[in-house]
């Protein structure tokens, strides 16, 4: 349910929550867009089993407005109810306490009339209790309002043990997605956030928790950290060495240990955490060990909620994996329904599961920079270090840069220069299209806007697909672009291949479809060519200050693969031939070499002109 205006019968009566009057007509109420977000996002904290008594403190304190815990159910069923899951199974489980049988329900009413009886009781005791406060006033003398009071006194100090830093590690501490990575520059104050993460539960005492490093040496650190923090923030907490374990008061539990090798895991085989940290996650060449905990994840309290929690910087035996389970599926800071590592496909419930179709869960990535960390960054002393290693460690450990590999061929490709949020684009820009066709492996389409003002590409739109037929790829196309005008279409000329003798090639059945298509340049030279001008378009113009080509940040497998793309080891000026994830590529290659230019009205009057040609001289399509 969308948060759409209301009105109310007149200018005094009271405004919902989240709500503004119009200062045009104050009958109008227009949703407050901050407040707006905020309760949004409680709703997420709900689905994800928090109470609702905390959640409603939450949101009071965020919006500064107060809103009780019956307050935030009623919005939560207001906007959510149909499409919440928890909701339902709560309904079921009330259901099921109702009584059935008639007795039942005698019982279930006079237990109702006893508990309002003694609201009722405690009510009167309160409005009698202050009826007689005046009346025991009245026999004392007149005290004036400053008399009695200290006024040498000074406030009271209270020690602040820890506080977050403002944006990313306070981000980190409240997200409440099933896996986050909380990763980037170093020196943004990873660790220690990741130590500071599961405080709020070490009161209670099923808390069981658990944060990794590599090796013991690298743990000690950690560990060091901890011992500064954990017992003024819970006094008597003790350590043991060791059993290398912290023990709260409540009885909570947090192990700090190390995991060398991806078959150490199996240590924790049969043990159950409601909180899993791992500190430097990129440092494990392989996904094994990140999945394997996440078995391991489990609570008895419904109250407790489980989290898998890492950090890291770009770099390391395992940048790949890391990379592509949480940096390439959706811009940083945004939360995503968690994906198979090498498919890419959406974790769901399986069919006869009765959340059938249903993400499992979802990731998170929150990026962090050394500005992040005011304490280290003020000095500069940390980042003059960083600033003199070599240019793709300064990327990685400075800039936090993802996009950085050993032997890339475009380097010269930076998130913050040539990725953008998408925006409308005007209906005079000049539009087209491009793809590579697999069936087996991969199709990628690109949709491009080209920028009059400096004929700038904007890839607007991506398409991604696989076990697609020519057909089937069609109407997908057609389904995406509802509403563009688009000037041509550039495909891979293999498609024009005849299958047989007299079969229709893939490109006609695309055609025929409704998609008009023209053939790539596949001739010799054309794929250093095509690699020459992306090089020519990721460059940034001096005068104009921006770059060739600019992506929207909706458009992941060609912003997770350039950055990656590898240069030829036998040194020629082409990417890699063993490179087999190049579809999305050479969809991008087909388009930037097909001469795009921004339509003027000096070229042919007032608007372009469009004639038709066929593709096939033969067939006519």
């Amino acid at each position: 349910m969308k948060w759409e205006q209301k009105s109310r019968p007149n200018p005094t009566a009271k405004i919902p929550y989240a709500y503004n009057a119009s200062e045009d007509d104050p009958l109008v109420l227009i949703p407050d867009p901050e407040q707006v977000e905020i309760v949004e996002q409680a709703f997420v904290y709900l689905e994800n089993g928090h109470s609702l008594r905390e959640t409603a403190n939450w949101v009071s304190e965020q919006t500064g407005v107060r809103i009780s815990h019956q307050g935030i159910s009623n919005l939560w069923r207001m906007h959510k109810g149909g499409d919440s899951v928890r909701q339902k199974d709560l309904n079921k489980q009330n259901r099921k306490r109702k009584p059935k049988t008639a007795s039942g329900k005698v019982e279930a009413k006079l237990k109702r009339k006893i508990t309002d009886a003694k609201r009722m009781r405690t009510m009167a005791e309160k409005k009698l209790k202050s009826k007689q406060q005046p009346e025991e006033g009245l026999m004392q003398p007149y005290v004036g309002i400053s008399e009695g009071l200290d006024f040498e006194a000074t406030p009271q100090e209270r020690e602040i043990i820890f506080k977050p830093n403002t944006g990313p590690q306070t981000e980190f501490l409240a997200a409440p997605e099933r896996e986050v990575l909380y990763g980037g520059a170093a020196g943004g104050g990873k660790s220690y956030g990741l130590l500071a993460d599961p405080l709020r539960y070490f009161s209670v005492p099923e808390f069981n928790g658990l944060i990794l490093r590599r090796t013991n040496d690298e743990l000690r650190e950690l560990v060091w950290k901890s011992q500064e923090l954990y017992p003024k923030a819970y006094p008597g907490a003790k350590w043991a060495e060791k059993k290398s374990q912290w023990t709260f008061p409540s009885g909570a539990k947090l192990w700090m240990t190390y995991l060398e090798r991806d078959e150490d895991v199996l240590r924790y085989q049969g043990q159950a955490f409601s909180y899993i940290g791992v500190d430097e996650l990129t440092q494990y060449a392989t996904p094994f060990s990140w999945q394997y905990l996440r078995s391991r994840l489990r609570t008895t309290n419904p109250d407790l909620p489980v989290f898998l929690r890492a950090t890291s910087n770009p770099g390391g035996p395992g940048h790949q994996w890391v990379k592509k389970a949480f940096v390439d599926p959706a811009p940083a800071g945004r939360a995503f329904d968690a994906t198979d590592i090498e498919s890419g496909e959406v974790l769901r419930y399986p069919e006869t599961h009765e959340k059938a179709g249903q993400a499992l869960f979802q990731r998170r990535f929150i990026p962090a920079t050394l500005r992040d960390n005011p304490y280290l960054f003020k000095d500069g002393t940390y980042e003059a270090n960083l600033l003199s290693l070599p240019e793709m460690q300064r990327r990685q450990l400075l800039d936090g840069d993802w996009a950085v590999a050993d032997g890339a061929a475009f380097g010269e490709f930076r998130q913050l220069t040539h990725v953008c949020e998408p925006f409308e684009i005007p209906h005079e820009w000049r539009r087209f299209r491009s793809a590579d066709f697999g069936y087996s492996s991969y199709s990628a389409v690109h949709w491009f806007a080209i920028d009059p003002s400096y004929e700038t590409l904007y890839v607007y739109r991506e398409l991604y697909l696989s076990k697609h037929t020519g057909r089937d790829l069609s109407k997908a196309v057609l389904s995406a672009e509802i509403g563009d005008n688009i000037q041509y279409g550039i495909l891979d000329s293999s498609c024009w291949h005849q299958r047989g003798n007299i079969g229709p090639s893939i490109a006609e059945e695309m055609i025929a479809e409704g998609t008009r298509w023209r053939p790539s340049d596949r001739s010799s030279g054309a794929r250093v060519a095509g690699k020459n001008r992306l090089h020519e378009l990721l460059k940034v113009d001096e005068e104009t200050g921006t770059p060739g080509i600019v992506f929207f940040n909706n458009c992941r497998q060609i912003i997770a693969d350039i950055p990656v793309i590898p240069s030829d080891p036998k040194g020629t000026d082409d990417i890699d031939p063993r490179y087999a994830s190049d579809h999305a590529y050479d969809s991008i290659r087909y388009g930037i070499m097909s001469r795009p230019r921004a339509s003027s009205p000096f070229d042919f009057g007032d608007k372009p002109i469009n004639r038709w040609q066929p593709s096939d001289s033969v067939f006519g399509y």
